[in-house]
């Protein structure tokens, strides 16, 4: 609770709220009434009472006791007490403190006054004990329980706002691990969007020698910082070449050691779709593993009029669902003298147009099929389009797409 004492909960005042007495102040200008109302309450120890005779230092002595109640009287010196209640309402540490007007006469056009200008409830002076005790027990209640929500919504909306801060630079993170486009001689682009939700995409591409491009794109099942931890890991072994007994120039090899590391049972049942593809300079052949992803896209032939394309299907299933020790399968693909590969994630096809309906994939490859391959990235026009149909520039999974010119 902040007031203009400039006071601000911790989170260590929600179990204070809890516990917090219940406390009454008086703002009445005849002693006699404060010392009737000190006597009816003394006999309540969970009840604490404040007395306050001048109406002028009533605002002061309400920051300085934190009141859960408020008992005021309508008639007093100096000032009116309809006009006390509006400021009251108007200071900001007394804004939601119930108040308890106290009129020595049960006049509708007063009352109608107090309740419009804020007042929570009205008595005529001086009520009877019990009654009393039960209406300051009631707001006093409901005052402190309101305290506690405002209180709970707080850490809440804090706590909100440190993970989202923690996610979008573990994003930054993320995004500053992908790799430089390569020029030549072979040509690498890529697009990288991430959604609204920390991801499990990524990808990456290295010589392993002069003669050996390692190209590859993994996407980790869910979201959020268990997934993507597990993707940059991944990639950092590919990446350093960290396998043990691993030949990076065997794919079918490398799914296999992938396999053996992360097993499901050992990564929070998470596992992952993987395409690792090497290409050989020397004889223009490019051999891969599928491992469960979507298939890369593959035009290939003398010119890029008469390239014909040829979806480079999964043989092998996800990593980290089967047994360690199992024989990942290597397939091998001649290139002609023009040859463009497209790997993508399934962020880049798995799209809900606002009516519900998903682009299945089929007609994601036959759009894709039909952009022109001699300007600009298909990735570009790719992007465009997933984000018109969604209707949206926000995107439900990471869209990530690698476009290889050989």
């Amino acid at each position: 609770m902040t007031g203009q004492s400039g006071a601000t909960n911790t989170p260590s005042n929600t179990a204070a709220l809890a516990t917090r007495p219940v406390t009454v102040l008086l703002v009445d200008d005849q002693a006699i009434v404060g010392e009737a109302v000190r006597r009816m309450l003394a006999p309540e120890a969970d009840i604490q009472f404040h007395f306050c005779s001048d109406p002028g230092k009533a605002i002061d002595t309400a920051l300085a006791v934190q009141p859960t109640v408020i008992l005021q009287d309508l008639v007093m010196p100096d000032i009116d007490g309809l006009t006390l209640v509006k400021y009251f309402r108007a200071n900001p540490a007394t804004h939601q403190t119930p108040m308890i007007v106290l009129s020595s006469k049960e006049e509708p056009v007063i009352k109608a006054q107090a309740f419009g200008l804020g007042a929570n409830d009205y008595l005529v002076k001086l009520p009877d004990r019990v009654e009393l005790i039960a209406r300051i027990r009631y707001h006093s209640r409901s005052y402190i329980n309101q305290l506690e929500r405002d209180e709970a919504y707080r850490q809440l909306a804090e706590s909100q706002q440190i993970m989202a801060e923690e996610l979008t630079q573990a994003s930054h993170y993320v995004q500053s691990l992908l790799p430089k486009a390569l020029k030549a001689p072979v040509r690498v682009d890529w697009s990288f969007v991430p959604s609204t939700q920390l991801g499990g995409d990524m990808f990456g591409f290295h010589w392993l020698d002069l003669e050996h491009l390692a190209i590859y794109l993994l996407d980790v099942s869910g979201h959020g910082v268990g997934s993507s931890l597990l993707a940059v890991s991944a990639s950092n072994l590919l990446t350093s070449q960290a396998l043990p007994n691993t030949d990076f120039r065997n794919p079918g090899q490398v799914m296999s050691r992938l396999n053996d590391v992360f097993q499901m049972d050992r990564q929070n049942d998470k596992y992952f779709t993987i395409w690792y593809g090497v290409y050989r300079s020397g004889d223009r052949s490019l051999v891969y593993s599928n491992g469960g992803h979507p298939p890369p896209l593959l035009w290939t032939g003398s010119t890029p009029a008469e390239a014909a394309l040829t979806q480079l299907n999964p043989t092998d299933p996800f990593i980290g669902m089967c047994p360690p020790g199992m024989d990942f399968e290597t397939q091998s693909v001649k290139l002609d003298p023009y040859a463009m590969l497209l790997v993508y994630s399934d962020g880049a096809f798995e799209i809900e147009n606002p009516a519900g309906v998903m682009w299945k994939h089929q007609e994601f490859v036959d759009f894709v099929s039909h952009l022109p391959r001699n300007g600009d990235l298909l990735s570009d026009s790719l992007l465009r389009s997933v984000r018109q149909r969604r209707g949206s520039d926000l995107l439900s999974d990471d869209f990530s797409v690698l476009e290889v010119r050989f």
